[in-house]
């Protein structure tokens, strides 16, 4: 009896990887049931319990496939054989696919749900009447420091990095446009300038930083902060909230001055093909309940006004993470540069990363 059990465990077994493995495959390039969604995202970037409750509130599965950059994420529908009903690119990014026609209207009239949203975080110049897009989380770029080597309220403001006392100090988040965005507005510049002196000029600033900066890095910045082996670092805010939440002596500052302001947003493909599935989708993701969940999970702001309510107080009211509204006013969007204009972005910091 035992073996003959053992024996249907794994067959069992089998066909159950056998299933999962024809999920995946399945959802690799999209599936085409007509009970499904397939939805392209960064990786875990929607709490898996609110898919859970989608599917079970409207019976359409959620298939999901993960992308690591926008511009993969570009790549990977420009070139076309993929069936993605909805996608999560960040503001610059739905400028360019919206002028590549890679993108599908909304229609209005099917949302249930605009109403929630806050108007700061609409209208936006990449989509100026939210024709193709709607808002699925925000965040800013700003100073991460440990206050057992940084005293509180003496770092707020770009310029306060390049004080002679951080020699070897600062983490970087490993972003051309990022870093040369916090050297342009240290200097009083716009963070999307494409004056070739006034991009020079930044990098010459951050030249002089070159000293103070122990390391220029991407995720690992999360492990260095968390186990107190810097005391500074340059990051993303929901970078930010992940750090903080592991080791209480971390903070967050947005210089006031002015930084960027970043818009992750929900958009369909031209490629889609489940209509249904996609707005009952939408209108479910903008419930408020439903975001705040989601905003309690992932660590970004929502910009669901309605959710933002229901999230704890401890939680809406920190402005490391909902910033003021003069500190908002001060923030910028990123344009979506020409690819000669990237290409000095990404040259010049290549030559300030030559210098550390």
């Amino acid at each position: 009896m035992k073996r003959l059990i053992s024996l249907i465990v794994g067959l069992l077994a089998i066909c159950g990887l056998l299933a999962y493995a024809g999920h995946h495959l399945q959802a690799s390039s999209g599936s085409t049931g007509s009970k499904v969604l397939n939805l392209y995202n960064w990786g875990d970037y929607i709490d898996p319990q609110l898919l859970t409750k989608f599917q079970k509130e409207t019976s359409y599965h959620v298939n999901v496939e993960t992308f690591d950059s926008n511009e993969a994420m570009y790549t990977k529908i420009k070139q076309g054989g993929t069936h993605y009903d909805l996608a999560i690119p960040s503001e610059y990014m739905v400028a360019k696919m919206k002028r590549a026609h890679l993108l599908q209207p909304l229609d209005r009239s099917r949302l249930t749900g605009l109403r929630n949203y806050d108007p700061q975080f609409m209208g936006r110049s990449f989509d100026p009447t939210n024709r193709y897009s709607l808002p699925y989380f925000w965040g800013t770029l700003g100073i991460i420091y440990n206050d057992r080597f940084v005293r509180p309220g003496t770092v707020n403001h770009w310029q306060d990095l390049w004080s002679g006392k951080y020699r070897d100090k600062i983490m970087l988040i490993d972003s051309a446009r990022d870093i040369m965005g916090m050297a342009l507005a240290s200097q009083g510049q716009s963070m999307n300038t494409t004056n070739p002196q006034k991009l020079r000029a930044a990098e010459q600033k951050l030249t002089r930083l070159a000293p103070n900066v122990k390391a220029t890095v991407a995720d690992e910045i999360k492990m260095y902060m968390t186990q107190n082996e810097a005391p500074l670092a340059v990051d993303w805010s929901g970078e930010a909230a992940e750090m903080l939440a592991n080791n209480h002596h971390l903070h967050y500052v947005v210089p006031s001055e002015g930084s960027n302001l970043w818009i992750d947003n929900l958009v369909i493909p031209k490629t889609a093909q489940h209509d249904r599935a996609i707005y009952a989708f939408l209108n479910f993701m903008a419930e408020p309940k439903n975001a705040a969940q989601n905003a309690e999970y992932v660590g970004y702001a929502t910009p669901n006004r309605a959710a933002k309510a229901l999230l704890p107080a401890a939680v809406r009211d920190d402005h490391q993470f909902y910033p003021n509204t003069t500190t908002l006013h001060h923030l910028e969007v990123y344009r979506d540069l020409s690819p000669t204009q990237v290409g000095l972005y990404n040259d010049l910091y290549l030559e300030f990363k030559m210098h550390h």
